[in-house]
């Protein structure tokens, strides 16, 4: 895919903004300030001006960060990881109902407290800051004229959401990884395309492969170079590179890089794996619900 002048700037003001919060944590020494999902969003509001994402900009900055502080909460709680999890994404579907909002990249500020056992208020605050930014640049940009408001989420969408997460909740604890229960990104990228009308099997196939490539040059970089400013200078690039190649626009894609810097040990190097594996179960439920629900439409008939 061919780029204008103005998306290149959009790429260039995108990347420096993900690269001033790295620079920023690593001034600090704080890796809490790191927050993946502005990566994504980033990439959502300010370079692919996602409608349903920047269509009230107000909610840019409500939403991630309301998540964010309700998963900052539970993870205070003595519940099991598992739990802590599962409780957070109710809540976070709560949230967005109430705001009557669809922003998917509000499920990974929830999750990344209870991932990265946040324990620092400066997580708060860089949350706050950054989503305050990006909405700002929204505004400025002024692509959010026009654009619909936003709408309720469905009850249906609500609970089939809610069950396939439940079933691969209790699967991976069951198997004895309750770390791989939430992984923000295939989260994200799930709850968007289980809105979607009709979802072919090649985009499914095309987003797997993102999403588990994205992961996989995280955690390979990270593993070579041990510095979280390099990490994301190089990934950032190879992540729009493979984007790319897939012909995609995917902004979960540019959370893995980050995502790796701030994991614990024990889901570092597991997680393109994880990834992989989760974004199979998620986008493949969507993808077989999608065909059985094509194949049970009764046939059109001609008069």
């Amino acid at each position: 895919m061919s780029l204008t002048k103005l998306e290149i700037r959009d790429y260039l003001i995108g990347f420096a903004f993900v690269l001033l919060m790295v620079t920023a944590a690593t001034l600090l020494g704080d890796y809490e300030i790191i927050l993946p999902e502005i990566g994504a969003l980033t990439a959502g509001t300010w370079i692919y001006h996602n409608p349903s994402w920047i269509a009230q900009p107000v909610k840019i900055f409500l939403a991630p960060s309301g998540t964010a502080i309700i998963g900052f909460l539970v993870n205070q709680l003595a519940i099991s990881y598992a739990a802590k999890v599962y409780l957070t994404l109710l809540l976070i579907l709560l949230l967005l109902s109430i705001l009557r909002s669809t922003l998917a990249p509000s499920f990974a500020t929830g999750l990344l407290p209870i991932i990265i056992n946040a324990t620092h208020w400066s997580f708060i605050v860089a949350i706050l800051v950054f989503t305050l930014t990006l909405t700002l640049g929204v505004f400025l940009q002024g692509h959010y004229h026009g654009q619909p408001a936003g709408k309720p989420l469905h009850v249906t969408h609500m609970l089939g959401f809610t069950l396939v997460a439940s079933v691969w909740v209790a699967a991976v604890w069951l198997a004895g990884f309750p770390q791989m229960a939430g992984i923000p990104p295939v989260l994200v990228v799930f709850f968007e395309v289980s809105q979607l009308p009709a979802y072919p099997g090649k985009l499914a196939v095309k987003q797997i492969i993102a999403l588990a490539g994205a992961a996989t040059l995280g955690v390979l970089i990270h593993s070579l170079l041990a510095s979280w400013l390099l990490t994301t200078l190089i990934a950032l690039p190879l992540v729009f590179s493979l984007l790319q190649l897939l012909r995609l626009k995917l902004p979960a894609a540019y959370a893995f890089p980050l995502l790796a810097l701030v994991l614990p040990a024990t889901m570092f190097h597991t997680l393109p794996v994880a990834a992989t594996l989760a974004a199979c179960f998620f986008l493949g439920s969507v993808f077989v619900f999608r065909k059985l629900m094509a194949g049970r439409e009764p046939a059109s008939t001609e008069n």
